[in-house]
């Protein structure tokens, strides 16, 4: 995992405009928020399903960077006035606080856009093929997009004050949470030119772990301490939002997630390659504490 950070992170500089410019402060906001580290799950498993599916890892580069640069762009968004409101982000003040909500906007753009230009760059075609980078501009951008992330981020705030049930909740944060993780597994194998029964069960996998990963926030939320987690908790509940806590209760909420992390790892059959790796993953995702 720490080799998957180390090149995550070298590559997302090297993929970042030169700051040496007029539009400098933009480059820098952008640079704050890609810096703040986290814990580079979707770039991990690009780099995870690429190995598991036999790909070169250089081939994956590309594209764990693309999947974090939209990941990133979506945290500056969701911390602004318009939607959460919130001040911190992984321990530090969020974007906006930093550069102001005008900057903090456009450097969310800026991320979005790059994303794609480094997943049809020359060099992403380079190493993958330009089959590959074709299918992974596609995948990225459906499950980035209105039917996708943004889609879910709208029906979350619709729900506002609306004591949404299980089933709306369910949609949403398989779209606003589960499909960068799902386009994140499918892109591992994309780069790694697998066939069409993997990439449905990378998809299969990511699905499971991303609505886990969601009920998880959602019981540390309600547990643990703006300290243990570097963000504000409870915003949810301020904000009139309901929560898989707030509907299940705790009990309920973390049977769920053993069911969907056995789920993940049941998933992996399709693969004939040492899925221990991944296995381990997904029960370390389950367990977090922060």
């Amino acid at each position: 995992m720490k080799n998957y950070i180390e090149l995550t992170e070298k590559a997302l500089k090297d993929f970042l405009p030169n700051s040496d410019c007029r539009e400098k402060v933009l480059i820098d906001s952008m640079n704050y928020s890609l810096e703040a580290g986290g814990k580079r799950v979707r770039p991990r498993l690009v780099f995870e399903f690429n190995a598991l599916c036999k790909g070169k890892e250089e081939a994956a580069v590309p594209f764990a960077c693309a999947v974090e640069m939209i990941h990133t762009y979506s945290l500056i968004h969701d911390d602004l006035p318009c939607m959460d409101d919130d001040d911190l982000r992984r321990g530090k003040p969020s974007n906006h606080k930093v550069f102001g909500e005008d900057i903090a906007l456009l450097a969310g753009d800026a991320l979005l856009t790059l994303a794609f230009e480094v997943l049809s760059s020359e060099k992403a075609v380079k190493l993958a093929g330009e089959k590959a980078c074709c299918a992974a501009v596609n995948t990225l951008a459906k499950y980035a997009g209105a039917i996708g992330m943004v889609g879910g981020q709208v029906i979350d705030l619709i729900s506002e004050n609306t004591n949404a049930p299980i089933e709306v909740l369910r949609e949403m944060d398989s779209k606003k949470t589960a499909c960068l993780i799902k386009a994140a597994c499918k892109l591992g194998c994309i780069s790694a030119g697998a066939d069409s029964d993997k990439i449905k069960a990378a998809s299969l996998y990511g699905e499971s772990i991303g609505i886990a990963f969601q009920i998880q926030d959602d019981i540390l939320d309600a547990v643990s301490s703006v300290e243990e987690l570097g963000k504000p908790i409870g915003s949810d509940n301020e904000n009139g939002k309901s929560t898989y806590v707030s509907l299940l209760g705790i009990e309920k909420c973390k049977e769920l997630v053993d069911e969907l992390t056995q789920a993940a790892i049941d998933s992996l059959s399709a693969f004939d390659s040492d899925v221990a790796q991944l296995k381990e993953y997904a029960l370390q995702l389950a367990k977090r504490n922060k």
